[in-house]
């Protein structure tokens, strides 16, 4: 008989830490989607890239969003969070705290990409960096032993 319970917060912030490939939701209107995305989570922030275009353009209009990770080893032998938050964009320029985000930004996905904004860096169209503040998460663990 499979046993399911609630991450704390501790566990929820170590799978965190340790995966760097989650599913990013969001939606406007009647239109929901969801797109994988590699991210970095530090600080108690999501840090991530992405390309311009349509997920840019819905996000401008509706920031809010869910961002789900999960490390599974069988049916009933799993881990899963769930972070509710808003995203921001991080751009350099303007003012001291901004090129400080950004570069904070820049530093902590290096540990994802070490190639970010390289001539190399495997994915050159990933130009837009932004964070989610996470508002609130959730996390369940299922086990079967």
């Amino acid at each position: 008989m499979p046993n399911f319970h609630p991450l704390d917060q501790a566990d929820m912030e170590a799978l965190l830490a340790r995966n760097h490939v989650g599913r990013l939701a969001y939606s406007f209107h009647d239109e929901v989607d969801i797109e994988p995305l590699h991210y970095v989570y530090a600080d108690g922030v999501l840090y991530a890239r992405t390309s311009p275009g349509h997920k840019l353009q819905t996000l401008a209009h509706h920031r809010w969003v869910a961002f789900e990770v999960d490390e599974i080893e069988g049916p009933y032998d799993w881990r899963s969070v769930i972070v509710h938050g808003s995203v921001y964009l991080v751009e350099p320029g303007g003012t001291p705290e901004a090129n400080a985000a950004y570069e904070r930004s820049v530093s902590r996905l290096h540990a994802v990409v070490p190639l970010l904004f390289e001539t190399d860096d495997p994915a050159p169209h990933r130009t837009v960096l932004f964070r989610i503040h996470v508002d609130r998460m959730t996390g369940r663990v299922a086990s079967s032993s």
